[in-house]
């Protein structure tokens, strides 16, 4: 019974506040209106909002020359702008005192109630309320819309058919980073080449390729790839499975018993995959083996893609392994 009277003096208190603004004693002294800094104030919030829009845009296009610096800014500006429209509610639009007392015992419903009256009286300064609260919901909306922008980085929410995409399609050429096409007789044993496919973007993720090259006795493809591997050259996608790192190192098989078999190995986080099983995984965190691109040689000894890659390139995600790789042109 206790706490329920309490609760009832607290609604009954608050109530006749909220009904009788123009009743009640007033706690803290009115303050002078300041019209000039409310519209400072305006100005702030919208620079805000306007600097936050523009990291929006800077970093959805993601066609700026020094993007990343362009992002600094506007994020920067937005956030400044926002701090100085505080500071200026604090300085010279907020009714300020300094009390003495020591504050009440806690749970005093009456102290409670007159909280909120000095919370509330303490904006009695304010005269444009509507103006000045729709540019605080225009910056503030803005601002949390930059900042949840880079999640569209993590990719595709619904739709990850793009995820899938390769540059490669049956008779695209390898190339060097030159642009000079690869001849199958310049693959040696015991090293491996990076080579991009010939008249295509080289930034794109399935767009590099490592070509190694083993005996054809020790291939142990699955028998849909028997010809994916012509005198023993086999192509893998450089980009790692595990974390889209790129591959850097080509482990030789130097000690039999530790190393049974040739392999390629990302620097990152050691995932490494037996390139002569069809890319699979032989230890690290990857989940998945790596994607095999078939090759076949020209009339001129030249290699040229057999087909798409085995599978998706690039990390893993959400069913990934339910669809193959699309060349260009494919609907599939």
């Amino acid at each position: 019974m206790k706490k329920l009277r309490r609760f009832a003096f607290i609604f009954g208190a608050a109530s006749g506040t909220l009904r009788g603004k123009g009743h009640r004693k007033r706690i803290v002294e009115k303050g002078e209106s300041d019209p000039a800094a409310e519209l400072w104030l305006v100005g702030l919030l919208l620079l805000s909002a306007i600097f936050a829009v523009g990291f929006i845009v800077v970093y959805a296009t993601g066609r700026w020359p020094h993007r990343t610096q362009y992002e600094g800014i506007a994020l920067g500006g937005s956030l400044a702008f926002m701090a100085a429209a505080l500071i200026l509610v604090a300085k010279r639009l907020i009714v300020t005192e300094e009390l003495t007392e020591e504050y009440p015992e806690e749970e005093h419903p009456k102290e409670q109630v007159e909280v909120n009256q000095i919370v509330r009286e303490s904006g009695s300064r304010f005269t444009r309320r509507k103006l000045v609260g729709g540019a605080a919901t225009a910056a503030g909306g803005a601002l949390g819309l930059a900042l949840v922008a880079p999640a569209l980085s993590l990719g595709p929410a619904l739709d990850t058919d793009e995820l899938r995409w390769s540059p490669w399609k049956r008779g695209t050429r390898l190339v060097h980073e030159d642009g000079a096409p690869f001849s199958a007789s310049e693959i040696e044993k015991d090293t491996f080449y990076t080579a991009y496919p010939e008249h295509e973007p080289r930034s794109d993720i399935a767009a590099p390729v490592v070509i190694v090259r083993l005996d054809p006795s020790e291939l142990r493809l699955p028998p849909e790839r028997k010809d994916w591997a012509p005198l023993g050259i086999l192509a893998y996608s450089k980009i790692c499975t595990h974390a889209g790192c790129a591959l850097g190192l080509y482990r030789k098989p130097m000690f039999p018993p530790v190393e049974p078999s040739p392999a390629l190995v990302c620097p990152c986080h050691y995932s490494t995959f037996d390139v002569a099983d069809g890319g699979n995984v032989l230890f690290g965190p990857a989940g998945r083996a790596l994607p095999q691109l078939p090759l076949m040689i020209d009339r001129r000894g030249r290699l040229r893609a057999g087909g798409n890659f085995s599978g998706p390139v690039g990390p893993s995600w959400w069913g990934v392994r339910k669809k193959p790789a699309v060349s260009p042109g494919d609907n599939s």
